[in-house]
């Protein structure tokens, strides 16, 4: 299980590291119980779409219970909240506590929703004497709407710490279907935007539905990471191993990194910044990255 904290990106605040984050409704015993044992690096017992309307009340009085027992293995524990008022007023309510590292925003599609919900969750905080600032917030980006604001919602609050692209959502707001030619280009402004701002970007561009193809699955996270991204987000258990092993360096990744840095101290030495190793140049970008790889392998 990883709980590790990584440096952001051009100095912003620490993220951790969640390659994989698994739903779990939060109204269904079994799956609560047996969540923590999936390999998830954080867990996100949900309010929402997967709970029924009848049953959500339930859902948010058995939340500390749920929330002791998703995080019995170190795996971070999210909330996913539901969007409207009333029932966003309830899931606050019952999810601003011990034990819970972040909420997660469905169909976030402005800065201004996001400071009054941060504003919300600091009151309680006070009012509960939990520590300041503690629970972050996952913004879910399922609107065309949200695609123009996307750089004011990634700063939007220093609770922010990931955003993601919901796919069948967003398809489904535009009229089409959940296929690659669709999904790129909001997926990439998605992790523009996240990068930009120092968060995590996490997703793969296809639907999160299709796990049963975990060949297919495996090819659309891989190609992911290589596009930026940092981490998925899973429905379904299966995903989680293929995400975990998709988001970490390989051994040859390390190897390169490692010789990237010995190479580099040689060359700080030499009072040199740019360097050649195996007929290729190394400049300080690629530097970074080597220091990147090492740091996800915990090796740095």
């Amino acid at each position: 299980m990883i709980k590790d904290i990584l440096p952001a990106v051009e100095g912003a605040i620490s993220v951790p590291r969640w390659r994989s984050l698994l739903f779990v409704p939060a109204h269904v015993p079994r799956f609560v119980e047996a969540a923590h044992e999936r390999g998830a690096d954080g867990i996100i017992l949900d309010l929402e779409d997967s709970v029924p309307q009848d049953q959500k009340a339930e859902a948010r009085r058995q939340l500390p219970e749920s929330v002791a027992k998703v995080a019995r293995k170190g795996a971070s524990v999210l909330v996913r909240v539901n969007r409207g008022l009333r029932a966003l007023a309830a899931d606050l309510d019952a999810a601003v506590i011990a034990g819970v590292d972040a909420l997660v925003f469905p169909k976030t599609d402005s800065a201004e929703w996001v400071l009054e919900i941060a504003h919300a969750v600091s009151e309680l905080e006070r009012e509960r004497n939990l520590a300041q600032g503690r629970i972050r917030f996952l913004a879910q980006i399922e609107t065309p709407r949200a695609l123009q604001w996307l750089a004011a919602i990634a700063s939007a609050h220093p609770r922010m710490v990931a955003m993601a692209l919901g796919p069948e959502d967003f398809s489904a707001a535009v009229g089409g279907a959940p296929e690659f030619d669709l999904l790129l280009t909001p997926n990439l402004a998605v992790l523009f935007a996240a990068r930009a701002a120092g968060l995590l970007p996490l997703g793969f561009i296809g639907s999160i539905t299709e796990f049963s193809d975990t060949q297919k699955l495996r090819e659309a996270a891989a190609h992911a990471r290589r596009l930026g991204f940092a981490g998925a987000l899973a429905i379904h258990p299966i995903q989680v191993a293929i995400f975990n092993e998709a988001f970490s360096p390989s051994a040859q990744e390390v190897e390169w990194a490692r010789a990237v840095v010995a190479a580099q101290n040689d060359a700080t030495a030499r009072g040199l910044s740019a360097f050649s190793l195996n007929g290729r140049m190394v400049d300080p970008p690629v530097v970074r990255r080597a220091h990147e790889i090492l740091t996800l392998a915990g090796s740095n």
